[in-house]
Parts: C-alpha cells; structure tokens; sequence
C-alpha cells in the first residue's frame, strides 16, 4: 500500500471531519442562492462569507478565508437595508403620513414586515423574508409553564414585555384598519396578534442600530432601527470585537474585524456586553461561559437570613432603597458583587453599629463581627439559590419528557439556569476561601 496516498486519506478524512466540526456549507441552497442573488441585483457582492449551519450556534456566516486584525467583514449597500425610509416610499407611506397621532418607527416597520409577508410571491422583499425564522424563542413567545421556570427577575421582565407587545397590537388596531383600502382581506385577519408579535421580534432581535433624522409624520421615539439581510445571520460571541458603523462616504453599512479568524471558523460578531438574562430576553438566546454574566438576589432572598424584628430593619431598608441598593445585587464569575456585600454590610449592622451605615455604605471597615456575619449570610443565601437552581433544573428535566412541544424552550431556560449554577457554584467557593481567610 502507498503509505503517501494512506496518509493523504487520512488527511482527508480529518478535514472532512474538521469542516464537519466547524460548519456545514448551506450556500447552495434555493433560499441563500435566491438571496445573494438579490442581494448582488442591489449593489452587495461579497467573496468572504458563506452561510452555514453550525452544530452549537444554528446558522451562521463561515469565512471562506483567514480574517486579520482590521480586515473589513462585510460592507452591505444602504439600498440592501430596511429602514423606515423604505417603509415611507411603499404604499403604506401615504396611510402613515396621514395618520393622527403620529406612529412609532418600530410601529412603521411592523406592519412593513406583515404586509410584505402577507403579499408572497408580490413582494420585493421576499428572498430576504423567506430566510428570516418562522417562530422566535424571545420570552414574550413562551409559554406561561416556561416563564414561571425563568429566575425571579427575568420572569418580572418577561411578563412585562408580553404586556408591552399586547398594548402595541391594541393601540395600533385603528391604525391596521385605516389600511383597509390596500388589502382584499380583512386587515384584522392579516394584522392579528400573533403576526404582530412575529413582527416586533424580528425587529428587536436583528436590527442594527442606525440614526435617522426625525420624521414628523413619525411618534417621537428614535428612529435607530435597519434591517441588514444576510449581515443578519452573524452570530453573538461574548468575548470578540468588531467595529460597526454606517459608513457615509461609501453609502454603506460597514463591519470591521478586531479579531483574527481562520478559514472555514464562524465570524462572530458583539451584540454589546450583555449577561444572559439580557441576552435571552432581548434576542432569545444565551451564551455559554459568558463572561458578563451574573445571578440576581430578589429582594426577598436578600431579606431571608434577617430577623423580621430587627427594630432597624424599615430603617436600614429605606437607606438602601434611597441610595439605590435594592436593584442589580449579583453573583458573578468572581463571586458575590460589591453592591450586594455593600447592602448585606448594611442589614447586618447591630444597633450600637447603626450610626455608621454612611461609611458602610462607602464600603469600610465597620467591625470584625459585621465582616463575618455579613460572609455568612452571603454565604446561605448563595447556598439558598444553589438549591432553588437544581430544584428548577429537576423540574425542567421531567417536563422535557412529558411536554414533547416545549422541548426547544424548555432547553433555553435550562442551559440559563446550568449557567446560573456554574457561577453560584463559583461564588461558594469563593466564599468559602473568604470565610477560611477571616
């Protein structure tokens, strides 16, 4: 046997595997191939990215090439982008100007994005809008059995976006109706709910941010929202940097690497320093190992190990809520957060110690005994949200086998809560070398 031609096989193999691990080629593929097509029509040519699927992060854009420090990722024409200036020169741009009172940007989009899905074949729009997802995993698209699994404070912002999203569809009702003349259909069939809710995620979770000038026929709120098809499918990653920009000499939407990458590796790009719970709210995700990440203590964990009859206690609470110690107390990668010692320091102050809580709250040195009691009680309540974290992982194991149709979400809160485990574990190590330290 030619041990040459054995070792070029083996070489073979391994990269096919290697291109395997890294991606799978989705470039030829009808809806990408429709897409670049469209794309090129409008002034976008590209030789750097493909799309590709990715066994960890779903799709995603492959580099067909090594990028350098400084190499331009992707430049994508302003006549590539949606924006509320091409909501304006459609048909619907008479209705809105037209309008009293004015509606929101967001709104404007919105309803861009239904008539065109409602329009199929008719639609300028379609290559882009037949790769954009069928359904979302943002909190206000999960059901109530999978919010009440999310920790205390995300569960309180999940609620509220849903309700958010609600009073948009509600207030913007009349709007769709004046619309009417446009549509065969009955415009409340075509602008329910559930498309408006399909709308308004793919507007939160893939615009870029880009500054237009203020529009009289718009509400007063910014109009910062674009729509970058195919620039879209870039992925979030923690830890890289990039530069983005409209760039306003060459008329486009420019990124820039701050980072190398090898051929056929995924780009990624930063959304912003985001922890998971942003992460999952606003783009319907979580980053595994992110470093940005922390657990919340509610307010009603922080007050746990206290006694109720600690005749300072309304006092002590005042102080902290005056001073803005009651919001964003953490466990993170490093253990319990400043903030959250600077207000257990406070709680654990004995009355003949209350006169000092000033320089508590400027993080000194009060008395050996409010160092160690303040150690301790930060000490159970980590323990505490070790053990509400694997008692709601327990939960969500046995409902991903009897729920079969919530299996994709129930993973979601999961993988946030395993990472909300790896860092109160952490934090009790920490602790606990703090602890022996004292």
């Amino acid at each position: 046997m030619n041990k040459s031609r054995g070792r070029t096989g083996r070489r073979r193999r391994r990269k096919h595997l290697q291109s395997f691990m890294d991606g799978v080629n989705c470039s030829h593929k009808l809806d990408y191939i429709k897409l670049k097509k469209w794309l090129k029509d409008r002034g976008f040519e590209d030789r750097n990215l493909r799309p590709a699927q990715f066994w960890d992060t779903g799709r995603g854009l492959m580099a067909t090439k090594a990028l350098q420090v400084r190499d331009l990722i992707i430049s994508l024409p302003e006549k590539c982008l949606l924006t509320t200036g091409t909501v304006l020169s459609s048909c619907l741009g008479e209705y809105i100007m037209k309008w009293k009172p004015p509606v929101s940007p967001l709104i404007a989009l919105c309803t861009f994005l239904i008539a065109e899905k409602h329009a199929g074949e008719k639609s300028l729009w379609k290559p882009y809008l037949d790769v954009l997802p069928k359904t979302y995993t943002c909190p206000v698209c999960l059901e109530h059995d999978v919010v009440s699994l999310l920790p205390e404070p995300l569960r309180k912002k999940a609620q509220e976006q849903r309700m958010m999203v609600h009073e948009l569809y509600m207030s913007s009702k009349a709007f769709f109706s004046s619309l009417q003349p446009l549509f065969a259909e009955n415009t409340g069939t075509i602008f329910n709910y559930s498309a408006l809710e399909w709308a308004w995620c793919t507007v939160n979770t893939r615009t870029i941010y880009m500054k237009h000038s203020q529009r009289e026929c718009f509400s007063l709120e910014p109009d910062v929202y674009a729509l970058a098809p195919y620039l879209d499918l870039l992925n979030h990653r923690p830890n890289v940097q990039v530069k983005a920009a409209f760039n306003e000499q060459t008329r486009s939407y420019e990124i820039w690497t701050n980072s190398q990458c090898k051929k056929y590796e995924e780009i990624f790009i930063c959304y912003g320093p985001h922890d998971n719970q942003r992460l999952l709210l606003e783009y319907g995700f979580v980053a595994t190992d992110n470093p940005h990440s922390s657990v919340y203590v509610s307010s009603d964990n922080l007050l746990r190990y206290f006694p109720p009859l600690d005749k300072q206690r309304h006092a002590k609470l005042s102080i902290l809520k005056d001073h803005d110690f009651l919001e964003n107390l953490t466990f993170g990668w490093d253990g319990p957060s400043w903030r959250l010692l600077t207000a257990l320091k406070v709680l654990c102050l004995e009355a003949d110690e209350f006169t000092c809580w000033r320089r508590a709250l400027l993080g000194d040195l009060i008395s050996a005994r409010n160092e160690q009691q303040t150690l301790n009680i930060t000490a159970k309540i980590c323990h505490f949200l070790i053990e509400e974290t694997q008692h709601v992982l327990l939960q969500i194991s046995q409902l991903k086998r009897n729920k079969e149709n919530l299996k994709k979400h129930l993973a979601l809160v999961e993988a946030l809560r395993l990472e909300d485990l790896k860092i109160l574990q952490k934090s009790a190590e920490i602790l606990c070398n703090l602890n022996m330290a004292t």
